[in-house]
């Protein structure tokens, strides 16, 4: 009878990983962490879109409550005014209540929605009914591509 060598007839045990398995599992790795942070990345983008969406309401209340305080002036239609993306002027002379109004609503949107052009407002009257619509830039919602679609708006609508 021959003698089998044991050393022959068993597999080889392998001791530790080989460089293939460690370069494998690194590349998913990496994979995995670029998706978190394409993840991360697009979560900011919206928490931002909706932290605007929010200041945009927030300021509609806003001269919307000015507006009720001066009810009589505001049914006068002394607070309508067509789409701007200008900060109301205020003459030199003097300004009514409903004009230092219009001019301190825009100046708060621009502070806490952007101090650019792309901020715009107006307020339009139907008896006692009022629409304010408030108009943003939303293009960093949309990766930095500037395009009309990315203009965002709120409108209220409400009776005095």
């Amino acid at each position: 009878m021959p003698r089998v060598s044991r050393l022959h007839s068993c597999p080889r045990r392998q001791r530790g990983a080989g460089l293939i398995e460690v370069l494998m599992a690194v590349l998913v790795m990496g994979i995995g962490l670029l998706g978190i942070a394409a993840m991360q990345a697009t979560a900011l983008r919206n928490n931002q879109s909706s932290l605007e969406r929010t200041q945009a309401t927030i300021q509609t209340y806003s001269i919307l409550d000015a507006m009720r305080a001066n009810r009589e002036r505001a049914l006068a239609g002394d607070y309508d005014m067509g789409l701007t993306c200008a900060t109301p002027t205020v003459p030199p002379s003097g300004a009514t209540l409903a004009q230092s109004d219009k001019r301190q609503w825009f100046l708060d949107m621009q502070r806490s929605m952007g101090n650019d052009a792309g901020t715009c407002g107006t307020i339009v009257r139907n008896g006692e009914n009022f629409e304010i619509t408030v108009q943003w830039d939303d293009s960093r919602a949309a990766n930095g591509q500037n395009t009309n679609a990315d203009r965002n708006q709120v409108i209220t609508r409400v009776r005095l």
